[in-house]
């Protein structure tokens, strides 16, 4: 979505004015941040363990290019299937090629943001190819035909009457529930079915191991197992920026991402697949093909700053302890990726002509970097980009945006009266008479709309200073 299509400030007060939304996400974001804190209640061991991620992920980026020829060459001859895709248009053609050879009409969805990125279950539906979200709470906003409104909980801005309702609604024939163990049957029954009946199962990446070409795909439902084994075929999707170097920097990934994103040790599943089935297994898919996609990555990569954007493992942290995502939700911010890691991320690979409005969204309160597990310097990059909006002479695409002739004309007046002593001077007394009659108008009817006016003094600081009996040099 660009945001030419969306109203981002009237999304926010329409968020903020829905209470039972903020409700929803005060419990949510509590549950989810005390379990993190608990899991990581060692501070000194906590930050040396976001160091080694910190590493890990900095290592990985600084040899991106090899990493991924050397994992492109190891799925190869581990009897994987490589693509690589530039932008999401070209990486929905492979999975759409892929379906056609195997004149597969139903495709089962594992979680996975990138595919969200591609926008590929409305691509396939368009192209009359069923495609079923199986991971839960994508399954539930899939059934109201919305997006994800969190990274890791694409659902967590519905509570369970409302979950309750939608399934009495939109599944043929199912009783109206509120009892969490009936809600989760009625879903494992009717996806179950699906699984088998799935012609091509799709899953994301968490990590890709270019030492070995090996996918780690972690989750709690045992649906990405099934989309990954049952169907004959098996797509994986992921950005490119996946790719780590050996197996062995799995592990600390592993432990910050699952801490960080739901409070466990370890997710109830842990996939590692190395290839397909072999003649003599008896389960797994017969085909798997791994899409490779830039869609930016590689342009966010050659900027030494802006390629830590790229250190992210998607654990959603940043959003839980946000002030602004935890009072108006994933949905507000009319993109892929919410919260401070899509304040940085979003621009970068839409535009700031698109998306600049989206870095706006940020006290600055430093609390996504605080709790960031691989240390994203997620403030300094907003600042940047907010910057580059103005800046005529930026690097990120749509830079320089928000200049405007009037604003370019108060900062020339500003400096001009800085400069000028007697100026200075005059615009001082002036501004204790002006200010009570400011305009409420433009931007300084939206400043005023929830801050006090400023009330200048009556005398500067010079005079102040001289009746101290200082001389002003």
């Amino acid at each position: 979505m660009t945001e030419t299509q969306f109203d981002f400030q009237a999304n926010i007060r329409k968020a903020l004015a829905n209470r039972q939304l903020r409700s929803n996400l005060s419990f949510a974001m509590g549950s989810m941040t005390a379990k993190r804190k608990a899991i990581f209640s060692d501070a000194a061991a906590f930050e040396a363990l976001r160091a080694q991620g910190n590493a890990i992920r900095r290592r990985a980026l600084l040899q991106l290019p090899e990493l991924l020829e050397r994992l492109e060459k190891k799925c190869i001859e581990n009897g994987m299937s490589v693509h690589w895709a530039e932008t999401t248009d070209e990486a929905n053609r492979i999975v759409l090629g892929i379906l056609r050879d195997h004149h597969a009409r139903r495709l089962v969805k594992g979680k996975s943001m990138v595919s969200e990125e591609m926008h590929l279950n409305r691509f396939l539906a368009d192209h009359g190819v069923e495609s079923l979200e199986t991971d839960l709470g994508e399954f539930i906003i899939q059934l109201d035909g919305e997006t994800p409104s969190h990274i890791i909980v694409p659902a967590i801005h519905k509570n369970k009457q409302e979950i309750a309702r939608t399934f009495h609604e939109k599944i043929p024939n199912t009783p109206y529930t509120e009892a969490v163990e009936e809600l989760n049957a009625i879903a494992r029954k009717t996806l179950r079915r699906k699984f088998y009946e799935g012609e091509v199962g799709l899953s994301g990446v968490n990590m890709a191991v270019a030492e070995t070409g090996t996918l780690c795909l972690v989750e709690n439902e045992g649906n990405g197992r099934m989309c990954t084994t049952v169907p004959p075929v098996h797509i994986a999707v992921m950005g490119l920026e996946k790719v780590v170097e050996k197996l062995s920097d799995v592990p600390p990934l592993l432990r910050l991402l699952t801490g960080s994103a739901t409070g466990q040790l370890i997710t109830t599943y842990v996939n590692m697949i190395s290839g397909p089935r072999k003649p003599d297994e008896k389960d797994g898919p017969r085909e798997i093909h791994l899409i490779l996609l830039d869609n930016g990555r590689s342009r966010i990569l050659s900027d030494e700053q802006l390629r830590q954007t790229l250190q992210c493992i998607r654990c959603g942290t940043c959003l839980n302890h946000c002030p602004v995502y935890t009072r108006i939700g994933g949905h507000a911010y009319g993109f892929i990726y919410p919260g401070p890691i899509g304040e940085i991320l979003t621009p970068q690979m839409e535009g700031l002509d698109k998306a600049g409005g989206i870095p706006t969204a940020s006290t600055l309160c430093n609390a996504c970097e605080e709790v960031c597990p691989v240390k994203i310097p997620i403030p300094d990059l907003i600042r940047r980009l907010r910057n580059e909006s103005y800046d005529p002479n930026g690097s990120v695409p749509g830079h320089g945006f928000k200049r405007t002739f009037a604003e370019a004309a108060v900062w020339k007046a500003w400096a001009l009266v800085n400069r000028h002593r007697g100026l200075n001077a005059l615009v001082t007394k002036m501004a204790p008479v002006l200010s009570p009659i400011l305009p409420r108008l433009g931007p300084l009817e939206a400043w005023t709309r929830g801050r006090i006016r400023p009330r200048f003094s009556q005398k500067s600081l010079h005079e102040r200073v001289r009746e101290k009996g200082i001389k002003d040099a």
